[in-house]
């Protein structure tokens, strides 16, 4: 049997590298469901009862807004595991988000 969405995001969102970040459009593209980017949030909010870690910290809207950061337990966890990674941030928004994105469709071949 297949796998599932959720399980296919996962597999996608493990493999983003420390200190950088990708976008929930961006791995739904990659997976062949463009114009997903809410279910692949979906999949990021359900990943925190997931018996193995998903950064999920490290998926970020396409402008590099920190949107899903209230699924995070306190409104600074998301901003803090990133910028402990290296990763600037000022009000909820990546700074260098050019230089730190991270594209499956480029980077997994």
């Amino acid at each position: 049997m297949g796998k599932g969405f959720f399980e296919r995001v996962y597999e996608v969102t493990k493999q983003i590298p420390y200190g950088r970040v990708s976008s929930y459009g961006a791995i739904a593209n990659y997976l062949g469901s463009r114009g997903s980017a809410r279910m692949v949030g979906w999949a990021m909010n359900a990943s925190k009862s997931n018996i193995e870690s998903i950064p999920a910290h490290r998926v970020v809207n396409s402008s590099g807004l920190l949107s899903g950061k209230r699924h995070f337990g306190g409104s600074d966890t998301m901003c803090e595991l990133l910028e402990s990674e290296g990763v600037a941030i000022i009000d909820d928004e990546i700074q260098n988000f050019e230089e730190v994105f991270w594209d499956p469709s480029t980077e997994l071949v």
